[in-house]
């Protein structure tokens, strides 16, 4: 098992050099920026339809009025991706460019919205429909901000713009500044779209869903998700954040099924996707990356090991809302070979059964979408309508869960235990040495040895704390906000999302990375550089033991301010 682990850990720096991936971080924070439409949207469907599960039904004015919010936020998320894609693709072009001559982060969204708009069209004379302007859209949308953002690149490195006098206000030049880039992109644009037309006769965006569509079929298979969900705890296991490298691969495909099962079951068919948002959040990550939510319960309830009890009971409340790292590195988890099988093999178990409800037992997918945080086999019941074969499907993986982690857990948990038991021999013999000891000496050489926390000033410290999704970050903010509360340290921790930072960046004193994103530092270290902010990353077992420690937050965080 070790000998697996090794080698894993020797292709690590290739699968963080993917994760770092401009292309693929864009598609990701692109997703993130439109997370809240997302979030919104969802709120309409279930108003609307969720009655239907208990035999009632809206009058179709009520249903009309219910669905224009969604058909106007979620319908058209494939123009806001377009948008939000090319302005963190465009981030990350600005690192590599002079400060003083840096693409318009604005004028590429406004591009990238626009050229997309042509690529959805429906036909040339009658302009567009909204049949590919929301989730069917998604693959054109980054095809169209990757292309924008790549010519505007071109143009403003070689300085192919228009240029004016200096004496032109600064806001004034810069819309000359756009002009060639911007036209560049849409003549670029039209004539790949006229050129798809002219060989395939159907838009841009037609003819990319027609194509893709051989490979979401085979990703529904059992080998396609086994290798999908196996790489997100594989890549975890061994410190990288999997979703990173993942998802962007399949966020397209898993936000269109969501769509499609929604379409089917209000004509009454079967909404048989299996690889949805929902699949991932709920039955694969059941209680974090891993499906962990059994086990926070186990070390509470079963454990003989005292640090394993304290550890569960610590980890019972994130973990049951999807933030599962002080298990993960407080037992720990990852990284231990103890836990490789069932860290690995207990997502694809669960939805290997999911697939089986699915396909074998008629029970409908996900068809709703609904926040990451929402506890799994709520989740669960919810996002697939409430059904009687989902509440029996949650039970389900809780106990396929269990018999997995157990044995493993089972034997970890004596391991733990015979290491505290020598520990409790050691510290009695240590009793013995120090009877004689001058108790009050060393609690004053102890006193003089100990770090001082930040001296409370008039300036308040801001420390903004930074993960994959924001869950996480809390545990460390609001550590820290509780630790200068009780030491009077005019200090204030937030909490943030990787990909929503760059913006906010200049606000703050310090940013500390959790081990998720931890990766990234290179690259934010550079927009920090600029901005005059420190930057630090965090390992796994250090981040919980910051979470957990207060003072030593405090402690933390002045040693590198002041470092």
């Amino acid at each position: 098992m070790n000998r697996v682990i090794k080698q894993v850990e020797k292709m690590k720096p290739t699968f963080e050099k993917i994760s770092r991936n401009i292309y693929l971080r864009a598609i990701r924070d692109g997703f993130i920026s439109v997370m809240p439409v997302i979030l919104f949207s969802s709120v309409f469907l279930l108003i609307a339809f969720v009655p239907n599960i208990f035999g009632y039904e809206w009058p179709k004015e009520i249903v009309d009025m219910l669905m224009k919010p969604y058909g106007y936020t979620m319908g058209i998320v494939g123009i806001l991706v377009a948008g939000t894609t090319a302005k963190a693709l465009t981030d990350s072009f600005n690192r590599k460019l002079e400060k003083t001559n840096q693409i318009n982060f604005l004028s590429t969204m406004i591009a990238s919205m626009t050229g997309f708009l042509i690529l959805a069209a429906d036909s040339i004379e009658g302009g567009f429909s909204n049949s590919y302007l929301g989730t069917k859209g998604l693959l054109t949308s980054f095809i169209v901000a990757f292309i924008t953002v790549n010519l505007y690149n071109i143009c403003i490195k070689n300085n192919v713009t228009i240029k004016m006098p200096k004496e032109v206000p600064p806001n004034i030049s810069q819309v000359f500044k756009d002009v060639i880039p911007f036209g560049l992109t849409i003549v670029v644009i039209y004539i790949l779209d006229l050129t798809v037309r002219k060989l395939l006769g159907v838009s841009m965006a037609e003819s990319i869903t027609v194509l893709m569509r051989p490979l979401f079929t085979a990703a529904e298979g059992y080998l396609g998700i086994t290798i999908i969900f196996g790489a997100y705890a594989l890549f975890w296991f061994v410190g990288i954040h999997g979703p990173s490298i993942v998802e962007p691969a399949i966020a397209a495909i898993i936000y269109t099924n969501i769509e499609t099962n929604y379409m089917a079951l209000q004509v009454g068919q079967h909404a048989d996707k299996i690889l949805t948002t929902g699949t991932q959040m709920f039955i694969v990550t059941m209680g974090g990356t891993g499906a962990t939510l059994v086990v926070p319960f186990m070390f509470m309830w079963l454990s003989k090991a005292k640090r394993n009890k304290a550890i569960g009971k610590a980890s019972v409340v994130p973990t049951f809302f999807g933030v599962n790292e002080p298990i993960l590195f407080g037992a720990p988890i990852v990284l231990n070979p103890i836990f490789f099988i069932p860290f690995v093999f207990a997502p694809i178990a669960n939805v290997w059964i999911f697939k089986f409800f699915i396909d074998i037992l008629n029970m409908n997918s996900f068809s709703i979408f609904l926040p990451w945080t929402t506890p799994a086999p709520l989740g669960i019941v919810l996002g697939t309508g409430l059904s009687f074969l989902s509440l029996i499907l949650a039970v389900l993986l809780i106990v396929v869960d269990t018999l997995i982690y157990y044995p493993f857990f089972r034997v970890f948990d004596n391991q733990v235990l015979e290491e505290e038991r020598s520990g409790k021999v050691n510290e009695e013999l240590k009793a013995k040495v120090l009877e004689n000891f001058d108790t009050k000496k060393a609690e004053k050489i102890l006193k003089e040895k100990n770090i001082n926390i930040i001296e409370s000033g008039e300036k308040e410290i801001n420390v903004l704390v930074l993960c994959a999704g924001g869950g996480t970050s809390g545990l460390l903010a609001n550590a820290l906000n509780k630790a200068a509360q009780e030491h009077g340290v005019r200090l204030k921790g937030t909490a943030g999302s990787y990909g929503s930072h760059m913006d906010i960046m200049k606000d703050y004193d310090l940013i500390i990375l959790a081990p998720q994103v931890a990766s990234n530092y290179e690259d934010i270290k550079q927009d920090a550089d600029r901005l005059g902010v420190k930057v630090v990353k965090t390992e796994g077992m250090q981040y919980i033991k910051l979470t957990r420690d207060g003072k030593g937050s405090l402690e933390f965080v002045s040693n590198i301010l002041n470092g």
